[in-house]
């Protein structure tokens, strides 16, 4: 199949499907005569493989090993276990770093009055040369925003 044929069965798109190809993540594919890619049913299930280590936020480099456990008949759970632990772990921190900027912006936007004044704290903290805040500690520092 071509690759728009194979982007289609793999839910790859075409440009990330040259992408992986460049970076050496999929093999180069043989081409026809005209220099138009074809995709075998093989090359179209390791971009699913891909697709689905992408949905789950894997790193490229992450992929690559995955894709090359997945290749080794002879690998070891552990190994594969290990590059998802490791994920998890990333993604835990991510998810608390998320949470502690929407506790940040959901106190600034609290003590904004939302009206007419000009005054208003987000933008004065985003003006200032402080570091921001993390919510908590800005309630527990200030009981509302501002400077002591």
């Amino acid at each position: 199949m071509n690759i728009g044929q194979a982007a289609t069965a793999s839910g790859v798109s075409a440009k990330m499907i040259r992408y992986y190809e460049s970076t050496g993540l999929i093999p180069k594919t043989v081409r026809t005569e005209a220099g138009y890619r074809v995709y075998s049913d093989h090359e179209v299930h390791t971009l699913r493989f891909i697709r689905r280590a992408r949905d789950l936020g894997f790193s490229v480099e992450q992929i690559a090993d995955l894709v090359s456990l997945w290749h080794d008949r002879e690998r070891a759970s552990k190994d594969v276990k290990a590059i998802a632990l490791e994920h998890v772990t990333t993604l835990e921190r991510k998810i608390r770093e998320l949470q502690e900027m929407a506790s940040t912006l959901k106190h600034l936007a609290r003590n904004c009055h939302g009206d007419a004044r000009p005054q208003c704290p987000i933008i004065e903290e985003l003006a200032s040369d402080d570091p921001l805040p993390v919510h908590a500690k800005a309630d527990a520092k200030f009981g509302t925003l501002g400077k002591t």
